[in-house]
């Protein structure tokens, strides 16, 4: 015991002298002729470096004290003992320190320090790996391992980042199993629900028949849902919005404001449509209460998605998505004009869009085929116009645009294209990328904590399940810790 105090108090003595070179750094002599730039990289460092030995002697600290005698289920006391090392990797570096491990025979070791200080089952400590998690979620494997050793000077294998976000997934349905739903008072009248796909390529066990590659695409099913306030619009003004040619000088008033989703949640999984809707339906249980006055399914024209929606949501009004429609529309004035849009195409999309949104679709199917007809269109321009004619004529029902913009609901699907090039596209989809499915499962679940803002609130409760993995003890959440973020926020 004698030798531990000794070497704490040479540790605090130092640790004092380290702080006052720190001081005479940058008031000295040296900082006479530094430049910002230079000095703040050496304050890094040498905080990294005086960060480690802050930590070290926490824990030499804490171990000094040997526990009380632990008892094994059976009610054995744990009488033996001996110092043990054990191994935490931090943002500061690694640390070794050895703390008390108690033994019986027949009987499985105990180290109580480990439970009091919650130490993970590997060497990562909490801290790195939430930093690491929240930077490989958005770039390549590789690249994080060069921005952590470049930052922090660690210096981690790549296979380590990938087990390391697969185990720090595990808790993600749980989380948004137990997590509130927003007040009655925040939502808005009108719930929505959208739902899309986008593909990954995963590693597979055997070549495919078709390519003889061991890779084949995998679908990720994309849901949200959210609540809305109402928008009420002209059609005048929505094709405004979406025809708007950012090189002209319109007037900022041309512009909508629209207003922001509420409670905006997202969710992706490789377990298909069943697996996706069955959640999603769970959320809209939880979320259709008193306040939700219109309920509505905003898809594209994919016959799959539109169909899992009539089933799952079949109180829901299923819209379909504008700027999906706009696609079809520009192609077919296109072909009814001539190739590139001149300006005479420019003016038959405006007319027509204002039309759709007024709710004439049969007045624009009507005037389509009747164009193509008289212009006798050679048939790969004839395609285009045929295209959409049976895509308006498919989904006439969910195109009532008067009605949405006058109840003001929104009739763009943003909301789910932008979660799928985001989670999906923007990290799981890159060229080259393949993926084991285990991988990709883990990385989606955590794409979708972040791009729902749920990141700080996931890694507490990931860091108390996993608590309870190891040590089999609630333990009351750490208020330091969330003091701590809340100032560093």
């Amino acid at each position: 015991m004698a030798a531990d105090s000794s070497d704490i108090v040479y540790r605090v003595a130092q640790l004092q002298e380290d702080f006052r070179a720190l001081s005479v750094m940058v008031t000295g002599p040296e900082a006479a002729t530094a430049t910002a730039a230079s000095m703040e990289l050496r304050i890094f460092g040498e905080l990294l470096a005086i960060g480690r030995r802050l930590l070290e002697l926490f824990f030499l600290t804490r171990a000094a004290s040997r526990p009380a005698v632990p008892v094994a289920a059976d009610g054995t006391p744990l009488s033996a003992c001996h110092r043990r090392p054990t191994t935490y990797l931090s943002v500061f570096g690694k640390i070794t320190f050895q703390r008390h491990r108690f033994f019986a025979p027949g009987q499985a070791g105990v180290s109580p320090l480990d439970e009091a200080l919650s130490l993970p089952e590997r060497c990562y400590s909490p801290l790195l790996r939430d930093w690491a998690g929240h930077e490989v979620v958005d770039v390549a494997y590789d690249l994080s391992v060069r921005t952590l050793e470049r930052i922090l000077g660690l210096n981690l294998a790549k296979s380590a980042l990938e087990t390391l976000v697969q185990e720090d997934a595990r808790d993600v349905d749980a989380f948004y199993a137990q997590k509130p739903v927003p007040a009655a008072a925040e939502e808005g009248p009108i719930l929505v629900v959208q739902a899309d796909g986008a593909g990954v390529r995963l590693v597979g066990t055997e070549p495919s028949e078709r390519t003889g590659h061991q890779t084949s695409k995998r679908e990720t099913v994309v849901t949200t849902i959210y609540s809305i306030q109402r928008h009420v619009r002209t059609p005048q003004a929505v094709a405004e919005a979406l025809l708007h040619d950012a090189s002209q000088d319109k007037k900022p008033a041309l512009r909508l404001v629209r207003p922001a989703p509420i409670g905006k949640e997202t969710r992706a999984t490789l377990d298909g449509k069943a697996a996706a809707f069955a959640r999603l339906h769970e959320r809209v249980q939880r979320r259709d209460r008193a306040h939700i006055q219109e309920r509505m399914a905003l898809t594209d024209g994919a016959e799959a998605y539109q169909e899992r929606m009539a089933t799952t949501f079949p109180n829901f009004t299923l819209v379909l998505d504008i700027l999906h429609v706009l696609t079809y529309l520009w192609a077919a004035a296109q072909a009814l004009h001539g190739g590139w849009p001149s300006r005479a195409c420019r003016a038959y999309v405006r007319c027509q869009l204002e039309a759709l949104l007024a709710g004439q679709t049969q007045t624009v199917i009507d005037d389509m085929a009747a164009k193509a007809t008289a212009a006798r269109l050679p048939s790969y321009r004839q395609k285009a116009v045929d295209d959409a004619i049976r895509y308006f004529t498919n989904h006439a029902s969910s195109m009532h645009y008067d009605l949405y913009l006058a109840r003001g609901w929104p009739i763009a699907s943003g909301v789910i294209e932008g979660a799928c090039k985001h989670v999906v596209r923007g990290r799981m989809d890159r060229s080259g990328m393949k993926w084991a499915r285990p991988g990709a499962h883990a990385m989606l679940q955590l794409r979708t904590v972040r791009l729902n803002d749920d990141w700080d609130d996931y890694q507490r409760f990931h860091r108390q399940r996993e608590h309870l993995r190891l040590y089999g003890a609630s333990s009351l959440p750490d208020l330091a810790e969330a003091q701590a973020l809340a100032l560093a926020a």
